[in-house]
């Protein structure tokens, strides 16, 4: 990277925090240590926005915050900057397909979270990462409004059948994408990372070769095509390091703050 670092955008689930959805102290460290440096700080996931409410304090967040991998996002405040959703055509043909494969879908809307049954898999867990509740009913009867959907499964197999096969049958009408290994995210066509460091780039004047983008899913590639520097997180699949400039250690070893550390604060020109 051959200018000055102005930002560094992060992925959440993995690489801010930890597979138990602990932000450590090193890594509020390491943030604060960007700013001393004049370096800002935003994040990114495929949480809804107020799914990242814990870290705003902690973090000094100060900058947009992008839910649902762009699909929604806001100021620190709950304002809304902008909202890019899905046709009702799409989530006709999204549930479809997810329902084919077996996997069980989530229906997000810029309000609500809804699924079809609460002892799903992984309903709970979520509800606990992003301390709110969904709500139950019929999600083919939300198909407007619609922001993400998520399909679901723990068969790793199966679930990259299902990125592959939503990819072909939306091309580049929308995006599809794992952000973790047991989640299929379904966004708008401009509701990903990538556009994320292109949005920023527009709002706050900073070129996306001064950005660093950090992640440790295939969705976090598309951040790392558009940035001057990425950083993989230890624990990525190979085709993710294999993308970015940089390859950090595990989430579960500090991988957030070392990366930031040894790559960004040692030497901002590195």
């Amino acid at each position: 990277m051959s200018e000055p670092v102005q930002l560094v955008l992060a992925d959440v689930d993995g690489t801010l925090v930890t597979q138990g959805k602990i932000l450590t102290p090193r890594a509020i460290r390491a943030v604060h240590a960007l700013r001393e440096k004049g370096i800002r700080f935003a994040i990114t996931s495929g949480r809804p926005p107020r799914g990242m409410a814990m870290l705003i304090e902690p973090l000094g967040i100060d900058l947009p915050i992008a839910g649902f991998n762009g699909g929604v996002l806001v100021h620190p405040d709950w304002s809304v900057i902008d909202t890019k959703r899905l046709t009702h055509s799409q989530v006709k043909t999204v549930l479809a397909i997810i329902r084919d494969h077996g996997a069980d879908p989530w229906v997000y809307t810029s309000q609500d979270w809804f699924v079809s049954d609460l002892d799903a898999p992984h309903v709970s867990r979520e509800e606990w990462t992003v301390k709110f509740a969904p709500r139950v009913d019929d999600v083919s009867r939300h198909l407007d409004d619609v922001v993400k959907i998520t399909g679901v499964s723990d068969d790793r197999e199966l679930m990259k059948n299902l990125e592959r096969d939503l990819q072909q049958a939306l091309g580049k009408t929308a995006s599809a994408a794992c952000s973790q290994p047991y989640y299929v995210d379904v966004t708008n066509q401009d509701a990903n990372k990538g556009g994320v460091v292109a949005t920023l780039e527009t709002l706050l004047d900073i070129p996306a070769s001064a950005m660093v983008t950090m992640g440790d899913q295939p969705n976090d590639m598309l951040m790392f095509a558009k940035s001057g520097m990425s950083i993989a997180m230890g624990q990525a699949n190979d085709t993710v390091k294999a993308a970015a400039t940089h390859v950090t250690t595990s989430c579960e070893e500090e991988g957030f703050a070392i990366g930031l550390e040894r790559y960004v604060l040692g030497d901002v020109t590195a």
